[in-house]
């Protein structure tokens, strides 16, 4: 988590000594109509590749869950 790292840094810069660790994250939710887990997955997935993830500095994770 680079960013997390760069604001941990800043923060010990102006002297929050006591911040042992800093994490950022984002949570994007997909509601789909869509049945078929296995295709709802491959879906997201390609969203992701195509243009939700900077796969450079960004990991990710699908969580699907049924209504």
């Amino acid at each position: 988590d680079p960013q997390g790292k760069a604001v941990e840094k800043a923060l010990h810069s102006l002297n929050f000594n006591s911040v042992k660790e800093v994490k950022i994250a984002k949570q994007i939710k997909i509601s789909l109509d869509e049945k078929d887990e296995k295709l709802a997955k491959e879906q997201v997935k390609k969203m992701c590749e195509e243009l939700l993830v900077n796969s450079v500095i960004e990991d990710y994770e699908l969580i699907i869950e049924k209504e």
